[in-house]
């Protein structure tokens, strides 16, 4: 399943990287630890977080996780949104918890 799939299907907000829309999504990682992520996240990854920093960018580009979904209705600041862009990572959002939209993310990667 792709980014858009997974977007539709989970009614998520598109805030930018839509050229990567068409990346895998082959499973989901949930932290907002940077360090956790950069060490135990896997290529093809939605990693859910609530950090909105250009930061995040950096550690999805590394990884070359397939999209960031922000949760709680957070926004991303404007240099992670044109790294996004730059990178062609998705960057999605919701105004569900964490462990909300991580349940259906599973619920939907495993059906």
């Amino acid at each position: 399943m792709d980014v858009k799939d997974v977007q539709q299907a989970l009614e998520l907000k598109i805030f930018g990287g839509e050229k990567g829309l068409s990346r895998e999504v082959t499973n989901g990682y949930v932290s907002d630890l940077l360090s956790d992520v950069m060490g135990n996240a896997r290529e093809g990854m939605a990693w859910i977080t609530l950090q909105t920093h250009l930061n995040v960018m950096a550690i999805a580009s590394l990884k070359d996780l397939a999209a960031v979904i922000l949760v709680n209705g957070n926004r991303p600041e404007e240099d992670m949104l044109e790294k996004a862009n730059e990178e062609d990572i998705p960057v999605l959002g919701t105004n569900l918890s964490t462990f909300e939209i991580a349940g259906k993310l599973y619920q939907l990667i495993n059906s």
